[in-house]
């Protein structure tokens, strides 16, 4: 990989990684209430989904900048958007007021999960702290 793509890949990463890095802060910060609204979508046991949230979004989203098993923690996030994203994100189910903001939230997501796999396909690039980038 030449120079120029190595710092793409870094920054990329970073593009897709701080989404979640401050996501994941502001559910831990906030506990109880990622609690009551991940309750209030009838997900079983939601305190601890709201820790496998934080865990993921905050740790993983730190692993991707890393490049520490990027293209796992990758892989992750895609497996954890898809149910999340058909929950949280319903916008056929909006009210009209929250139609459009749902609906965008829904292609972010499904843009989101498109660069995770980009991850997961190609790896992480240079420089990241796994051995499997300089495969």
């Amino acid at each position: 990989m030449d120079r120029n793509r190595e710092w793409v890949a870094l920054f990329a990463r970073v593009l897709l990684a701080i989404i979640f890095i401050k996501s994941g802060f502001g559910k831990l910060v906030g506990f109880e209430g990622t609690v009551a609204a991940i309750a209030s979508k009838g997900v079983p046991l939601p305190q601890i989904a709201a820790i496998i949230t934080v865990v993921l979004e905050l740790g993983g989203g730190l692993l991707l900048v890393l490049g520490w098993k990027a293209r796992w923690v990758a892989l992750a996030f895609v497996v954890w958007l898809i149910p999340t994203t058909f929950l949280f994100h319903n916008f056929w189910a909006a009210s009209p007021d929250q139609y459009m903001n749902q609906q965008n939230n829904f292609l972010k997501n499904i843009a989101i999960m498109g660069g995770m796999l980009m991850v997961y396909a190609f790896g992480p690039g240079r420089p990241a702290l796994d051995r499997e980038a300089h495969a």
